[in-house]
């Protein structure tokens, strides 16, 4: 299949989607939606209004500023879009409001920018806008083979990743040092965009998104290592908690604790199960053993060409786990002054339960 009608398929399929859902059709602006649908991405940093129109029964749209038009010419998709440019000083709002159905429901990339959003709401005033997550969360939740093989060499580079690191010295050295290993090495490991690099140490790991700071890693610390980024468009993001020197009976408990959560929440994955029941599955483990207080977020998140995105493993979602989504299960224990321990791999839901595409040993590793 050509990258024109790789691409072709996914919009034929958006707008399919949005139909089904009572939309008149969808605007994506840039971000994670414009690349995964056309293979666009703009300048890093551009004020200038731009969005994809996907509407039934026209071919999609990409209105661009005119300055940036051969950049979208050159994406993957372009040959089966329309391109129109504007120009500074020109209305761009009232062209793609002169696109869309005047009364129509619309899909808006959740990232849109309020400036633009508000101006083609004055534009078209009798349209409504919604989420497009929330109006179409199945639209990238469910991954094709071409984007399963590439979440799986994505993990596997963060596993790779984790290996290294434990070679090297935690012991006397700061946070933030052992964080600046973590990017090197996902780098080393085939990784264009590193997002997060959590080094959590001792009373640090008990925040779940504690930056790595200057605080010196001692021996008897358990530390907290979450990290992830992109590798060829698709994310990764993986966390195992090790332990400088040997950890005392009540660390080993815990996180001897957290491992049967999380092997508990894989378990449960399946098709047909709601989301709320990965969650539930983890959030048991730990209660039942005295600790549910600690444990303070969402069981897991979807992860594809972004590393955090639907579906969510928390309480209250009930959309049913379909084969080819693929998300994290990470629960953790954080124990306030004190210490915390949090495992997480990402798992691919397949038509037999889960797969996955983390692969280091789960138990506690001794370093340095």
């Amino acid at each position: 299949m050509s990258d024109v009608d790789f691409y072709a398929a996914r919009m034929d399929r958006a707008v399919r989607s949005a139909v089904q859902e009572g939309l008149s059709g969808l605007v994506v602006t840039p971000g994670p939606d414009l690349v995964w649908l056309c293979g666009y991405e703009p300048p890093a940093v551009t004020e200038r209004f731009t969005a994809l129109l996907l509407t039934p029964g026209a071919k999609p749209l990409l209105v661009v500023p005119q300055l940036e038009r051969p950049d979208a010419e050159k994406a993957p998709g372009a040959g089966a879009l329309t391109i129109t440019g504007w120009t500074d000083g020109e209305n761009p709002y009232a062209e793609t409001a002169g696109r869309l159905e005047p009364q129509g429901r619309f899909g808006v990339s959740d990232n849109a920018w309020a400036l633009h959003l508000l101006a083609l709401q004055r534009s078209l005033p009798g349209a409504s806008y919604g989420a497009l997550t929330e109006a179409l969360p199945m639209l990238r939740a469910v991954k094709d083979a071409y984007e399963l093989e590439r979440l799986a060499a994505a993990g596997a580079a963060a596993d790779a990743t984790f290996e290294a690191i434990t070679d090297l010295r935690f012991g006397g050295r700061r946070e933030n040092e052992v964080a600046a290993d973590l990017a090197r090495l996902l780098r080393e490991n085939g990784h264009s965009q590193v997002d997060f690099t959590i080094v959590g140490s001792g009373p640090n790991g008990a925040n779940p998104h504690h930056e790595a700071g200057e605080r010196v890693i001692e021996d008897g610390d358990m530390v907290v290592l979450d990290f992830g980024g992109l590798k060829d468009g698709y994310g990764s993001d993986t966390t195992r908690t090790v332990h400088v020197g040997e950890p005392s009976s009540e660390e080993r408990k815990v996180h001897d604790l957290v491992r049967e959560a999380q092997q508990a929440a894989f378990e449960a994955v399946r098709p047909g199960v709601a989301c709320q029941e990965i969650d539930r599955a983890a959030r048991q483990v730990i209660r039942k053993a005295g600790y549910g207080e600690y444990f303070i977020h969402r069981t897991g998140h979807g992860i594809g060409v972004t590393t955090h995105e639907p579906p969510y493993m928390v309480e209250g979602e009930h959309l049913p786990l379909v084969p080819g989504m693929c998300f994290s299960i990470e629960p953790g224990i954080y124990l306030p002054g004190r210490f915390g321990v949090r495992i997480e791999d990402i798992v691919a839901c397949t038509e037999s339960g889960a797969r996955r595409l983390n692969n280091t040993s789960r138990e506690m590793r001794i370093v340095t």
